[in-house]
């Protein structure tokens, strides 16, 4: 019986790394966005707002990061497990889960290495589309993937 596993960590380097390729991509988009990276407890590894961007898109950000991260998936209007949710179905579950623990909207992304989630990221500020995008542009610029094998 084993009593403890090896296993991979975001460093700061990557972190910052995904920040900056989610900003420069928002800055070809003509778009301001927050973006936050998370380790695989949700804790904050690094977070970074373009200059004007908007306060809230800090709380939006980090919110997708975690979700993704817990859920092991990229974040959608979709639940836990991926079942449909109504309206009511999504707000009962974002405050069941805490304010800052579950969110439906897109714009995070899980970083996976290997078939094991070392985080998440999260983008705030553009439209749903274009933050999913940079939240797996971002992922993808370190060699890392969205999806579980």
């Amino acid at each position: 019986m084993a009593y403890f596993v090896s296993s991979r960590r975001l460093t700061l380097a990557g972190a910052e790394h995904m920040c900056d390729t989610a900003i420069a991509g928002a800055r070809a988009q003509g778009i301001t966005i927050t973006v936050t990276v998370v380790d695989t407890g949700g804790n904050v590894v690094a977070i970074k707002r373009m200059d004007d961007g908007r306060f809230h898109t800090v709380h939006s950000a980090t919110t997708k990061a975690k979700t993704s991260a817990s859920n092991k998936r990229i974040t959608t209007s979709q639940g836990a497990v991926g079942q449909d949710l109504d309206v009511t179905q999504a707000l009962g579950l974002a405050m069941a889960a805490g304010a800052d623990r579950w969110t439906a909207m897109p714009g995070g992304a899980p970083v996976i290495v290997e078939g094991e989630c070392i985080g998440g990221v999260g983008v705030a500020g553009g439209n749903w589309v274009a933050d999913a995008q940079l939240a797996q542009s971002a992922v993808e610029s370190i060699g890392a993937s969205t999806q579980l094998a």
